[in-house]
């Protein structure tokens, strides 16, 4: 584990959070919320095409949050902590309380421009 403090350690949360706030990479985390799914599983339950699940599963297995396992021919992708597991529904809980506010708000706009 890493340990570090002050002005880099938020930069690295800031980082993190990022991750998160793609709405490609966040669909697919919560598709895998689930259980480990092959990439045409996770096609099937995004609607991304192939090659940009693909390319969002290696940013988020460089990243960390999602680990690869090899089953046979297929590959399960499959979150790779229970945490980011938690994280996930603790946003929901979140956003349950103050969805409102967060779409009402004017500095930060939604993807698609709301």
């Amino acid at each position: 584990m890493l340990t570090i403090g002050g002005a880099q350690a938020l930069s690295l949360k800031a980082k993190l959070f990022f991750g998160f706030s793609d709405p490609s990479r966040l669909s697919i985390l919560e598709a895998l919320r689930a259980g480990p799914l092959t990439v045409t599983e996770i096609v099937e339950r995004t609607g991304l095409s192939q090659s940009n699940v693909s390319n969002h599963l290696g940013c988020l297995r460089d990243c960390g949050l999602v680990s690869r396992r090899q089953q046979g021919r297929y590959v399960h992708y499959q979150l790779s902590d229970e945490r980011v597991t938690a994280l996930l529904r603790l946003t929901d809980e979140v956003l349950a309380d103050v969805a409102k506010g967060v779409y009402d708000c004017i500095r930060y706009n939604l993807p698609d421009g709301g």
